[in-house]
Order: C-alpha cells, then structure tokens, then sequence
C-alpha cells in the first residue's frame, strides 16, 4: 500500500517527456521576454504561463473539464476572444489622421501584399490551402486576426502562428528599420512633408466607422465580425455618450480577456503538437511575410513619391502595417535620424490607421477565399 502512494505521488514524475520539458522552458523564455525585456507582456506573459501548465503531466487544468480547455472552447474555438479585443482596439483607436489624409488608405492596402506572397510560397513548400493562409496573415502583425483567421482555418497551427505574430510585432523596431533603410534612399529619407491639421467634425468621426462597416461587409462578407467589431469600439469612442463603455472595453474587458486568450493559446502548445519542423517553418515564413509587407509598403512609398514629384517620403509606406502605432513610430525615428527636424508622424499615423482596417479586410479575404 505504501508503495502504491509512493507511486501515486511520483506519477508526474514518471510521465514527464522530453518534449514537455522543452516545452516548459519556452514557456519561461516568454515570460522572461515579456518581464525583462517587456516584449508584448500583456500576453506573451500568459501564453507563456499557459504553456508550462499545459506541458505539466497530469494536470487538472489539462483535459475536456479542465480550465485550459475551457478557456479554449469558450473563448478561441468560437473566436469570441479575438473579437472582443477588437472592440477594445477600436476604442482606443484614433482614425483622425487617416481621415484627414485619405489617400494614406493606398498604403495601408499595399502593406498587405506580402500575406498573399508568403501565401503562395507556403503552398509551394506543402502546407495545405488552409495552413498557409493562417502563416500568410502573420504578416500582417495584428494578433488578433492572426488569432481569428487561424483558429477557423487551422486550429492545430495556432499556437505558433500566436507567438510568431505577437513575438514579431514586439519587434517591430528592430525588424523594420534595416528593410527600410535598404529601399531608400538618404535624400528620400530627410523629405519634409508640411502638416496642416484639418478639422474633422464629430459627424465624420462617428460616420465613418458606419459607413467602413457597412461597406465591408458588403464587399466581404467574411470579415465582418473582425470589422464591425473594431468599427463598434471606435463608434463608441467617438460617440463621446457611452463613455463608461468605452472605458470598459478599453481597459477592464480587454485586460481580462487578454488575459484567458494568452492561457488559452498557451494551452495550444503542447510538446508533441509544438515540436515539429513545422514549427521552425511557420516561424521563418511570418518573419519573411513580415518583412515583404514591409518592403512592399515602402516600395509603394516610392511610387508615390513619384506621383507627387519627390514630395512624398517613402518611409511612410512602411507604416502601412497594422502594428499601431508602433510602425509609425518607427517611422518617425528613422526620418529623424536623417533630419532630426524632420516631423512625419501624423502621416505615418494614417498609415497605420489604414493598415489596421486593410489587415482585417485581407483576413476576411483569405477566409472568404479558403475557408
């Protein structure tokens, strides 16, 4: 009898693999990341969690009744998490500048081309149509739709479609900046573009999450979740009459939900599922769709500077991303860096702003198209 306590209690012990071991010390490094180096810490930090409490043998919290499994089926197998934190996003997003600067919306579309080109490269290297759509929008830097189009497409992806989504969009300023100043030239980097700010009444504001909701649910229909709800928060917030809403959505809801969804995704990686080549593959071709909607974001730049007769700087292109704002502050940074006079911000703000809109048209496109 005491043998069998013994045994009994020594269990994990004896269940533990190699694989869950690795796995377990992913899950540290994430959390290392996101406390020492502060990448992304609202959920690298839970996901990281989730990944050590997966990965231990004979958890509770592993299995059909368990909390991990819970959060998952309640909150990712039916994408309501990825949607409400698009409501938040929208609450704290501000479109002025791309409202006052429309043209910025042609950017946004051409930081997504390179979703499309590692698309067709992963279908090259044998992932299915539905695996190498969800790798494709990793491209576009936005976990959430990264998140929303892969649990719906490939669900045994989403772990590290998640991690290289997120990890890429906490490196946004180191990624970036090389690819930019690759395609440019110094003279192109220091052009000035005079800012004069123009007066967008609350009517605009208020209609034009309206109008981009109705308008691309009708030309996709597939991205309307992702859409009407980010169009949702940021009509509230610019409604300026459910303040308390915004408010919640923008903080206490969000947070909470940040929160489950890191767990929950976190509860995807386990080792056996996690440790593959597969894995080292999806990493390396989100790093290339990211840096290829970079490229082709300042490339369109470039196009556009010679529209306008060298008065457009091609920088800007790369904002075109829906890492907001943290592209366009890159953006910045590098103008300065030839001029430190030299203010784009504003413009590389609408940029991002459209970025935004355009990566959730593209994961509704790619749903539309393999879904």
């Amino acid at each position: 009898m005491n043998l069998d306590r013994v045994s009994q209690v020594l269990e994990g012990l004896t269940n533990v693999t190699w694989q869950s071991l690795v796995m377990m010390a992913i899950g540290g490094l994430l959390i290392y990341l996101a406390v020492a180096r502060e990448y992304e810490p609202l959920l690298l930090l839970p996901i990281g969690a989730g990944a050590i409490l997966t990965n231990l043998p004979l958890s509770p919290l592993v299995g059909e009744d368990g909390l991990l499994q819970i959060l998952y089926d309640v909150g990712v197998g039916n994408e309501l998490f990825p949607l409400l934190i698009f409501v938040g996003i929208g609450a704290l997003t501000d479109f002025g500048p791309l409202l006052e600067n429309p043209k910025m919306v042609l950017l946004g579309a051409a930081g997504q081309f390179g979703i499309f080109l590692t698309l067709i490269l992963a279908l090259l290297l044998g992932f299915t149509r539905e695996e190498a759509a969800s790798i494709g929008i990793i491209g576009a830097i936005d976990g959430p739709t990264s998140i929303y189009v892969s649990g719906i497409l490939a669900p045994h992806l989403l772990g590290p479609i998640t991690v290289a989504a997120y990890s890429y969009m906490s490196l946004v300023p180191i990624i970036m900046p090389p690819v930019m100043r690759l395609l440019t030239t110094k003279a192109e980097r220091a052009i000035r573009m005079p800012y004069s700010q123009r007066h967008i009444s609350q009517r605009t504001r208020i209609l034009f999450p309206i109008i981009v909701t109705v308008g691309v649910g009708l030309l996709v229909p597939f991205a309307t979740p992702l859409i009407g709800m980010l169009m949702l928060g940021n009509l509230m917030r610019e409604s300026k009459v459910v303040e308390r809403l915004t408010n919640a959505s923008a903080n206490e809801m969000a947070n909470v939900v940040t929160l489950f969804l890191g767990l929950a995704i976190g509860s995807t990686m386990r080792g056996e599922d996690f440790l593959r080549g597969s894995t080292l593959a999806i990493l390396a071709l989100g790093l290339l769709a990211f840096l290829l909607d970079t490229a082709t974001g300042v490339l369109f730049g470039k196009l556009m500077n010679v529209f306008t007769r060298g008065h457009f700087n091609p920088l800007i292109g790369a904002a075109g991303i829906s890492a907001f704002p943290m592209a366009a502050r890159v953006v910045q940074k590098e103008a300065a860096r030839e001029d430190f006079s030299n203010f784009l911000l504003m413009h590389a703000m609408g940029a991002n702003a459209a970025g935004q809109v355009a990566s959730v048209v593209a994961g509704g496109v790619l749903l539309a198209l393999m879904a």
